[in-house]
């Protein structure tokens, strides 16, 4: 972990080397994925068993999860569990359904017509990590979306370590409306799902997170199929004032800490005997956290504290950092809320745990990481859409406008255009 203080000359250049130390991307992936690509597209289901077999130590009978599996595995689900992903499924459901944008169109002053609509994406392969890191919750918000924008097929994979899966994990499946769910993961799923295979039919664009050989995948298809994002390690920015309790922050720091050695976490004050109390708290929270191990590395190797002589001074380096999850734990958040411009979801206040964002609270929680929050956003229902524009001329409109069209294609050399 390392501290800095804005009044240091070269506070921002060493801010910037620490983040740009997590965008290094592993080219070393680059040949064995593609060997991985390539084998399922030459070889198709054999292929996809074969790799099951090798990573997942489980010989599928078939690589489509029957109807009947799928209810039984499900119904192990906990009630408690289904419950809260059915209240889950319902406020992110009626979040997203409020981003659904009326189409445009409209005569200009010249008269021509013009619009853009809406179309949903036919198919989306939906891809949902399996053992230790599965999680319900992505189920929910990668799913929910593409469902409210019209997309009529959704295939979901997931690996199964060793023929398991979670029954939550299909029972939010159940919720969220997946059509299909297959047993595979990892490169090759992604090479099904963008290629398709005797088994799985192709999809259009492929969703959800995935270790670093699924995130290298999704890249060498893109172009094929439509990705959501090449995600990277979690992280989250905490902007706290002296009033908070510093185990809150520290828990709020340490829920991003615990998903991956490489998260991050920063938090930014105007207290210097705070910071040292949060720290202090941290030590004390990792004692007891169950997944100590891991978040005691990112901590220790990630972790930030920067120290400012104001909020409002904060600001520029809030915008830099451009973090995934931004919570704002200070009097007048609003004002901060207000002048920050970049960051994938922002909390206000302190009692708006990121947690509640992970979880149910309606905004998706799949967002920009490593700072690419300064030129994207979270998912939505507008990345399982198209805008199509249109428009449409009269004779008097083409004679009205045609001559400087023409003026135009012969200034460009192209004849047939004029």
């Amino acid at each position: 972990m390392i501290t800095l203080d804005a009044t240091s000359p070269n506070c921002l250049s060493t801010l910037k080397t620490a983040l740009a130390r997590r965008r290094q991307s592993n080219t070393d992936l680059y040949p064995t994925v593609r060997a991985i690509i390539e084998g399922v597209q030459q070889r198709g289901d054999v292929a996809l068993t074969e790799y099951t077999q090798r990573f997942d130590r489980h010989t599928p009978a078939s690589l489509r999860l029957s109807q009947t599996f799928i209810e039984q595995q499900a119904a192990q689900c906990k009630p408690a569990v289904r419950d809260a992903l059915a209240l889950a499924a319902r406020r992110i459901r009626d979040f997203h359904s409020r981003q659904l944008a009326p189409a445009l169109d409209y005569k200009d002053d010249a008269g021509v017509r013009l619009g853009m609509r809406w179309t949903a994406i036919d198919s989306v392969g939906l891809y949902v990590p399996g053992g230790l890191a599965s999680y319900p919750s992505s189920v929910l918000m990668n799913a929910i979306p593409a469902k409210v924008a019209g997309v009529q097929r959704i295939a979901m994979v997931v690996p199964m370590p060793d023929g398991k899966v979670m029954p939550s994990v299909l029972a939010a499946a159940q919720i969220a409306g997946v059509d299909e769910i297959y047993g595979i993961g990892g490169a090759q799923a992604i090479a099904a799902l963008a290629y398709g295979t005797k088994s799985i039919t192709a999809v259009d664009k492929i969703v959800g997170p995935g270790n670093a050989y699924v995130a290298e995948a999704k890249r060498q298809v893109f172009g094929q199929v439509g990705i959501d994002s090449i995600a990277g390690p979690s992280e989250i920015l905490v902007v706290a004032d002296n009033k908070n309790d510093p185990e809150w922050i520290a828990w709020d720091l340490l829920s991003q800490a615990e998903h991956d050695t490489d998260a991050q976490s920063i938090l930014i004050t105007d207290d210097a005997a705070f910071a040292e109390r949060v720290v202090a708290a941290v030590q004390e929270c990792l004692k007891t956290l169950p997944r100590r191990q891991i978040a005691e590395q990112s901590w220790r190797d990630n972790g930030i504290i920067l120290l400012v002589k104001n909020f409002q001074e904060a600001v520029p380096y809030i915008d830099v950092i451009a973090a995934e999850h931004l919570l704002l734990a200070v009097d007048d958040h609003e004002a901060l809320f207000k002048a920050v411009r970049h960051a994938g979801s922002i909390f206000l206040g302190r009692y708006t745990p990121e947690a509640v964002g992970d979880y149910l609270a309606g905004p998706n929680h799949v967002l920009p990481t490593v700072q690419t929050a300064r030129f994207s956003s979270g998912l939505s229902v507008y990345d399982f859409l198209k805008r199509t524009t249109f428009l449409g001329f009269s004779v008097e409109n083409l004679q009205t406008l045609g001559v400087s069209v023409i003026t135009l294609a012969e200034e460009e050399g192209l004849t047939a255009h004029a």
